[in-house]
């Protein structure tokens, strides 16, 4: 497999001869207004500019959007991506949603999806600790992730906008993933805490699955995302964990 960190939450993921979009976010550098109520809500997002061009972006045979949040499906993306290729969601809401934007293929990931011989299988997630949710949780809404498996490949869990908890635990251990891709920029909300993961849960992960490479997701792109990439390396190297967690910059690709 192949996995291009693109920006954010945004890769390009070359699987079983396949080639998904996950999560795209499209728009140039200081389109939207921060997030209100979030950390360093007067930046503008996304804070760089896409690394490759949009035709490369595009090329694609199928989409995954695990939520519809705007830095995971932005109106640039919804847009642009062409209305005929599949594209995959979490649940009906948001498929109602993207086909009433004109997206003519929409299918629910589940438990048991498959495209192209790919087995496609939704995990849970939450958006932020039990204390966010009881405060914000309708803002934050439903996140899921996915789990890739197919006979040529190695297989990999793409745990979404969650933190560590007992269901990416549970996930862990039901699927033994090889490739672990983590959100972890530490998006904050001031008082409250972070809703996706922080440096401590990536350890969490990495003592929870001994066998699986790590991927850091979801950094250095909005305005509320405080952990950086340098503080991440350097806290790999604390711990002893820099073997096993990889750190791409943005537009570099990964083979494993």
């Amino acid at each position: 497999m192949k996995i291009t960190q693109v920006r954010n939450a945004t890769l390009l993921l070359h699987y079983a001869g396949i080639r998904f979009l996950i999560d795209p976010m499209l728009a140039p550098k200081g389109a939207y207004p921060g997030f209100e109520g979030m950390a360093n809500s007067h930046l503008r997002n996304p804070l760089v500019e896409l690394p490759l061009p949009m035709a490369t972006l595009l090329a694609v045979d199928a989409v995954i959007v695990t939520h519809d949040h705007l830095d995971h499906w932005d109106p640039v993306a919804q847009q642009l991506v062409p209305k005929h290729l599949p594209l995959f969601v979490q649940h009906q809401l948001d498929a109602d949603t993207l086909r009433a934007s004109g997206f003519q293929d929409v299918r629910l990931l589940g438990e048991s999806g498959e495209f192209a011989g790919i087995r496609l299988q939704q995990t849970e997630g939450q958006h932020g600790s039990d204390k966010i949710m009881a405060v914000l949780g309708e803002r934050l809404g439903e996140v899921c992730g996915v789990v890739f498996s197919h006979p040529t490949e190695k297989t990999l869990y793409l745990a979404g906008d969650t933190v560590w908890n007992e269901q990416v635990a549970q996930s862990l251990r039901r699927h033994t993933p090889e490739v672990v891709v983590l959100n972890c920029g530490d998006a904050h909300i001031p008082g409250l805490g972070p809703i996706i993961m922080n440096k401590e849960d990536v350890l969490a992960v990495y003592q929870a699955a001994p066998q699986a490479t790590l991927i850091a997701s979801h950094l250095e792109a909005v305005n509320h995302a405080l952990l950086s990439r340098r503080e991440l390396r350097d806290y790999l190297g604390e711990q002893g964990m820099q073997q096993r967690v990889l750190v791409p910059e943005d537009g570099e690709t990964l083979v494993l």
